[in-house]
């Protein structure tokens, strides 16, 4: 929607929640033809409780820094406690002049959910405001339904970057309003411990201590560029000249100390310097593309090189476009009716990750797909799952399918660690966890380090080994060399010409269950930005702790569907091996390949949803809510 078409009058509360800036800000330009204008800023516990750390402790330097910003523009910023919907209720009927309350679109399930309240509530009230949606444009897009699902076909229209805005100045006078104290660390610990909303150890890790503003690291652990938007500006142009041999200022000195540990492999730097400050809308993506350009025009005399930006510009204008491609994919899910299933948006330490829910009662059951597949792989598993009784939840993990694909290192603990997240966070309850190929290997990592979170395992031809063990330890830290960049370029032509092959071969009983759609979904995946850096992780993965090990302790709460033919792994020897070293788990042979759940889903799901209620007598309700 353009905010500018509509009529300026009364007053105008601007609610912020990722925006916290006055740079490039429609609303707040909106705000400020309006008689007068109330920004405002609610500390809500359905907000809070997605933050992390270092994200909290960001935000409140963030809002102080905001306040100071807007009073230099003639106005301020009113702080809240309580529900959204609640606050702007109270204001606009105090105010009795409010006309207009803008609010950012939102992606994420929770959001979206919490704006729909807000607009409700607004509409019961006998002068109901407007209530305005709005977006920082990146691309010049004319309908969200018109952009294609391929990144290439997208990049192929070649639709122009808008330019940013400069900050609103607001000539009325400040209206005499209780704008609020901003808040301690106390205070907000106080407040979350009131709204349990996650587990109270997060806040134990927070020292805090007093900072300067104009210092560029300005949280506790100091991993990542913060405080008002003209210092992380200024932090981003040392970052964009890294590589340069002058203007090496104070920002540029803070920068080079900390890029060693942030660039974790190559463009990684950005997303690690930069990531929790666009995540808060410190800057918008726009602006730091704008700046990018700027930069690398002044490298090269004015133009731009025909034989690439240095490499620090590079990666700033690769990481926001990739996050404006997912962020564009994940709003169309939400207005297209075309899929499947209605899909859902989960944020995962800033990432954009894709889940669906079907079933209203009954036990909880996680779906988790294997490599270079996605929660539709379980096509015709959630529904029949869920009609038999359950609430069945299916995720595309990061890197795969329309979930985001930042540039990372992947490894099955990070994977692990998400399931991990998403079960406490989104389901809220200890879950069935059922996963095919690499995903029945990270669901066991997950049943092994964190066993309140499993009711138990089902694992459909999942990677791994059962052999004699001897204790090993996790490692998360993963080296990339040039052999894995080059090596995921070449599995990613290969696979990209000989994908129906690959896969029907791992369909052998049923080969007409590999579509033309299925097919396409793939294909459609491996032109995302990022997935070359995911590809890596293949060679990278550790699969040395053997299945046996991780289950330990589990032994009653495993099942094994194994089908028989699959092109990857020995079954035979693998089935043995299970009956020879796994005293308990329940083995179901099937005549299928490498996914059985979606070659013989008919099959699948009776073996499941049978295991699901012979189980469910025994395990006690908990929830984590």
């Amino acid at each position: 929607m353009d905010i500018n078409d509509r009529e300026k009058t009364g007053a105008a509360v601007v609610w912020l929640k990722h925006d916290l800036r006055i740079d490039d800000h429609p609303a707040l330009l909106a705000a400020s033809s309006h008689s007068a204008a109330i920004p405002l800023y609610v500390f809500d516990h359905r907000i809070l409780s997605r933050f992390g750390d270092e994200m909290l402790e960001m935000a409140v330097f963030a809002l102080r820094d905001l306040r100071n910003s807007l009073r230099d523009k003639g106005t301020n910023l009113m702080v809240r406690f309580g529900n959204a919907e609640n606050v702007i209720q109270e204001i606009v009927e105090k105010v009795q002049v409010v006309s207009t309350v803008y609010s950012e679109e939102e992606v994420e399930y929770g959001l979206r959910e919490m704006i729909n309240v807000v607009n409700d509530s607004l509409g019961t009230m006998p002068s109901a405001p407007n209530f305005v949606l709005w977006r920082t444009p990146f691309y010049d897009v004319k309908s969200l339904k018109g952009i294609p699902d391929s990144y290439n076909d997208f990049t192929n229209l070649q639709l122009p970057v808008t330019m940013p805005l400069l900050p609103a100045t607001f000539s009325g006078s400040e209206m005499e309003l209780d704008w609020g104290r901003m808040p301690t660390f106390d205070d907000l610990k106080k407040f979350v411990n009131a709204h349990p909303c996650k587990m109270e150890e997060r806040w134990t890790s927070i020292e805090v201590r007093s900072k300067n503003r104009d210092n560029v690291f300005v949280t506790t652990k100091e991993n990542s560029t913060g405080g008002r938007t003209s210092t992380v500006l200024n932090s981003l142009g040392a970052y964009l000249r890294y590589l340069d041999g002058a203007s090496r200022d104070d920002y540029w000195q803070e920068v080079h100390g900390r890029m060693p540990g942030a660039e974790s492999r190559d463009g990684a730097s950005f997303n690690k310097l930069f990531g929790t400050a666009l995540s808060l809308g410190i800057l918008s993506r726009r602006r730091v593309y704008f700046e990018a350009i700027k930069h690398e025009k002044e490298r090269n005399s004015g133009f731009l090189s025909p034989f690439g930006s240095g490499a620090t510009i590079s990666a700033a204008i690769d990481s926001v476009c990739s996050i404006e491609w997912y962020w564009l994919l994940a709003l169309k899910s939400q207005i297209s009716d075309h899929r499947r299933y209605h899909i859902r948006i989960w944020r995962w330490r800033g990432y954009l990750i894709q889940y669906t829910i079907v079933g209203h009662e009954g036990p909880a059951i996680l779906l988790v797909h294997g490599f270079g597949a996605f929660l539709e792989h379980y096509r015709d598993n959630i529904g029949s799952i869920a009609e038999g009784g359950n609430r069945v939840w299916a995720i595309t993990i990061l890197g795969f399918g329309k979930s985001e694909k930042p540039n990372i290192v992947y490894t099955e603990v990070l994977w692990s660690e998400m399931l991990r997240d998403f079960i406490l966070e989104v389901v809220g309850e200890p879950v069935h966890l059922v996963g095919n190929s690499i995903g029945g290997y990270i669901i066991a990592i997950v049943a092994h380090l964190w066993p309140a979170l499993a009711k138990s395992v089902v694992l459909i031809n999942s990677g791994g080994e059962v052999i004699p063990y001897s204790s090993a330890p996790f490692t998360k830290e993963r080296k990339t060399s040039g052999a894995s960049w080059l090596g995921a370029r070449f599995l990613l032509f290969y696979l990209r010409f000989q994908l129906k092959d690959i896969v029907q071969n791992c369909y052998p009983n049923k080969t007409e269950r590999v579509d033309n759609w299925l097919i396409d979904e793939m294909l459609r995946a491996s032109y995302d930005p990022g997935v070359a850096v995911v590809l890596e992780s293949v060679f990278s993965f550790n699969l040395s702790l053997p299945l046996n090990y991780l289950l330990k302790g589990f032994e009653d709460k495993v099942l094994i569907i194994q089908g028989m033919r699959d092109p990857i792994s020995n079954s035979k020897s693998k089935v043995a091996m299970i009956k020879e070293h796994c005293d308990g788990f329940l083995i179901k042979e099937l005549d299928a390949g490498h996914c059985p759940h979606d070659e013989m889903p008919e099959e699948v799901n009776s073996i499941i949803c049978e295991w699901i209620v012979t189980l469910s007598s025994k395990c006690p309700v908990v929830s984590f809510k």
